[in-house]
């Protein structure tokens, strides 16, 4: 890897996120073992054209590899995940695909930089893209390709002193046009509007392009939001999620649930609750995860991990949404994962 290579990846490595836990910073690259590099060279051999493998249901994800491919875009078979592989040129902080569209976050290499948001169609070509007001995070689209979310961290509130500050907003995926920020919606809990200054939203699902599914934080708490879009409302329906997930079937979203005890850091542990019971299932992996975890299919969430601690190098791990079963391994090298079905 060139010294310019390493740098770019140190840079990128350094910005921090919430919610989509990106891997945490990394300070001993030149260091680490031979073990650690991936070479997507080697990963890719034999691997199908990206024309192959978008015929057939597949994950799309960032690669988090520590060689040329890092931070690019690459597609596997849902039924052979990392055999073969496919590169593509898009590079983004997070990614998301649905209804032939999708929409990329991205950041310049200068962790002060500014960043964008680039829309892109089946064929992985940039349809069109605007400047985004913060640190990228979070990136969803609808099912039908029409609408997507997007959450950057942003700073200047005063409210976010020691914590902080999130813009979640909804855009046409046919021109980029803003439809909506989340702030600005009506809030109602048991009935009655309600409004604080903290009021922070992210993680959008959607379960149309006119329904979804979000977190809300304030006061030292976090919910789950059902919002409308037309109406810009949204509705407390329950306590303590955070970056819910909606099921393939629509009716369960997975989340991750504080687990911490007031001592040290926070930590999180997966969770599936049920829509219609309000009924919560904590599932069988037991380790930290800070991200956002999608369906693989209305059996398995995944999600990401670092490989080890203090690297940037992420896998993608699968496990049970009824709390049996370990987990399992799903794809090394991998971030941001998205099933296209």
């Amino acid at each position: 890897m060139s010294i310019d290579k390493r740098r770019r990846v140190l840079a990128m490595v350094l910005v921090s996120v919430v919610c989509a836990g990106a891997a945490t910073a990394y300070m001993g690259i030149a260091s680490r073992r031979d073990d650690q590099v991936m070479d997507v060279v080697a990963r890719a051999e034999g691997g199908a054209a990206i024309s192959e493998i978008v015929r057939q249901p597949h994950l799309l994800f960032r690669s988090t590899g520590l060689d040329d491919a890092y931070g690019r875009m690459m597609l596997t078979p849902i039924n052979r995940p990392g055999q073969p592989l496919a590169v593509t040129d898009l590079e983004c902080r997070r990614v998301h695909f649905s209804g032939s569209q999708g929409i990329c976050l991205r950041s310049e290499q200068s962790p002060l930089g500014g960043a964008d948001a680039v829309l892109f169609d089946e064929n992985f070509k940039e349809t069109t893209s605007f400047a985004i007001p913060g640190t990228p995070s979070r990136a969803q689209v609808a099912p039908d390709g029409d609408v997507a979310a997007y959450t950057v961290f942003v700073t200047g509130h005063s409210y976010a002193q020691g914590g902080f500050s999130t813009r979640t907003a909804f855009v046409e995926m046919a021109t980029g046009a803003e439809v909506g920020e989340l702030e600005q919606f009506t809030v109602f809990r048991d009935g009655k509007t309600i409004h604080s200054p903290d009021f922070n939203f992210w993680g959008v699902t959607f379960e149309s392009s006119g329904s979804f599914f979000a977190t809300l934080g304030t006061g030292g708490k976090t919910y789950l939001v059902k919002g409308d879009l037309a109406a810009k409302e949204a509705t407390v329906i329950a306590e303590g999620v955070e970056c819910p997930a909606l099921s393939p079937d629509g009716t369960r979203v997975a989340f991750k649930q504080r687990s911490d005890t007031g001592v040290g850091p926070v930590t999180w542990t997966v969770a599936v609750l049920d829509l219609d019971t309000l009924d919560r299932t904590t599932l069988s992996e037991t380790r930290n995860v800070d991200d956002q975890v999608q369906w693989l299919d209305d059996d398995h969430v995944i999600y990401g991990l670092p490989k080890e601690p203090q690297s940037p190098v992420t896998n993608v791990w699968s496990v049970r949404a009824d709390g049996t079963e370990r987990p399992r391994l799903l794809v090394e090298g991998a971030w941001s994962p998205v099933v296209v079905r």
